[in-house]
């Protein structure tokens, strides 16, 4: 192997202090709040935790497990997000393999009424209007059904179906006697794993974060997702305040209460933090490929 310059070692040197700055600052948070969740509340408030748990304290996760409402907010989200990944999924798919037939008539005009949505739309009172009018206000479809298809991902799929499925297939195909449908399922699809793979992770992110919808849609507590629970939590402390017996101590009830923030936190991060390392080579793979032409 060819040995470094000086100035390429200099830069290499430079580039790996960076990058490993970068990754802790990004890490550690995540790591702090961990850690926070399983110590003293006292010893965090007076930033008395670097590393380690310090004063084992596991009160607030127990609570957190005995609070019922935080639970159904798990399965509303869990619901929520697997419902709208489908339904993403389906729309999304279908509608970027059509745009990226070379023979659909009228492809262009249709791509630029859909990047026209990108730059234009009608605000947050017309969105309400329109979901109140359609009657399906506090309800799942109002998280899901407007943001059934993300035209960024529309256009990473077409370029994906296009750089990847080549024209010869489907002339081969057709000469079989294969439909247009049957092709889709029985061909693209099973070729197309790994823009499947980015896409339910890009839309199962999205729908798992999102409170902001459902804070305007959904009125009824028991239809909460777990993002709403948590910024009730976060922010008016009303969960807190529920989760906490009237017996206890006013310093007591602060300690759990201070906890719950941490470990609330960490139960919402779970399930992406354990789905995303099998996800990881597929998102890496797809936004590449998706990526070599325009």
């Amino acid at each position: 192997m060819k040995s470094l310059s000086l100035s390429d070692k200099i830069f290499t040197i430079v580039n790996y202090t960076l990058m490993a700055a970068i990754t802790l600052c990004i890490l550690y948070p995540l790591y702090f709040i961990v850690v926070a969740s399983f110590s003293d509340p006292n010893v965090v408030n007076r930033g008395g935790i670097l590393l380690v748990p310090e004063h084992l304290y596991t009160e607030g996760y127990a609570k957190i497990f005995d609070y019922k409402p935080l639970w159904t907010g798990y399965l509303n989200s869990i619901l929520y997000t697997v419902c709208g990944t489908a339904i993403n999924l389906v729309f999304t798919l279908t509608g970027a393999y059509a745009l990226s037939r070379k023979d659909l008539v009228g492809r262009k005009p249709i791509m630029l009424l859909f990047i026209f949505t990108m730059f234009f739309s009608g605000g947050l009172i017309p969105s309400y209007l329109l979901i109140n009018k359609l009657g399906i206000m506090d309800s799942m479809w109002a998280l899901v059904l407007p943001a059934a298809v993300s035209v960024w991902n529309i256009i990473i799929t077409r370029t994906f179906f296009q750089s990847t499925i080549p024209d010869e297939l489907l002339e081969a195909a057709v000469m079989d006697g294969c439909s247009d449908f049957k092709f889709f399922l029985s061909i693209v699809l099973p070729l197309s794993k790994v823009i499947v793979a980015v896409m339910a992770l890009f839309y199962g992110i999205g729908h798992w974060n999102s409170f902001f919808e459902p804070l305007i849609y959904i009125s009824s507590e028991d239809k909460f997702p777990l993002q709403v629970i948590l910024r009730n939590l976060l922010i008016t402390n009303e969960v807190g305040n529920q989760m906490l017996s009237d017996a206890m101590s006013m310093a007591e009830r602060q300690r759990i209460a201070e906890q719950l923030k941490y470990g609330v936190i960490v139960a919402s991060c779970l399930p992406l933090l354990t789905v995303y390392p099998f996800l990881q080579k597929y998102f890496t793979q797809g936004v590449m490929v998706g990526s070599i032409k325009g």
